[in-house]
């Protein structure tokens, strides 16, 4: 759906889809498949990195908070191209682990779109605050529409599942 196709969400249209500036800008982002990854970290479970060198299956890896550590060649999981970010679909990610998914619910919890879709699943987060995304407006957009066809939210499970 494009920005324009977004606006029979009204209000909530920004918790349920990222804008085309945004997608447009994250397809353009630079990024470096080879040392992008992410690593342990005993704060926050993992942090993004850059891979520095290799010497066998030691890895030296810089954070983004700029720290330098080394792991083991097994504890580093590739990143997936920005493009990936805030994903709807977490099945759709090129690289589908762990990180990848506590990554793509963090980025989404963040900007509010708390709603997203692991295969056949809809996951939430709960935001614990109330957001308008549970109006008329939104149950309206979302009657007699395919999952596909409109941002992921529990409306277009239970009306997939009412059409069927």
């Amino acid at each position: 759906m494009s920005d324009a196709e977004m606006e029979i969400f009204g209000v909530a249209a920004p918790y349920l889809r990222k804008s085309e500036r945004e997608r447009i800008a994250a397809q353009n982002t630079l990024f470096d498949a080879k040392t992008a990854v992410f690593v342990p970290d005993p704060k926050q479970e993992y942090v993004k990195g850059k891979i520095k060198s290799q010497d066998g299956a030691k890895v030296t890896v810089e954070t983004e908070d700029g720290k330098v550590v080394t792991v083991h060649l097994d504890d580093i999981r590739p990143m997936n191209p920005p493009k990936f970010d805030k994903i709807e679909d977490m099945a759709l990610l090129t690289h589908l682990h762990e990180p990848a998914v506590l990554f793509n619910l963090k980025e989404r919890y963040a900007a509010w779109m708390i709603y997203t879709y692991s295969g056949l699943f809809c996951v939430t987060v709960n935001p614990y605050k109330w957001l308008p995304v549970y109006n008329p407006e939104v149950v309206a957009g979302y009657r007699g529409k395919k999952r596909q066809e409109a941002p992921p939210h529990i409306f277009s499970i239970s009306d997939n599942a009412y059409q069927f």
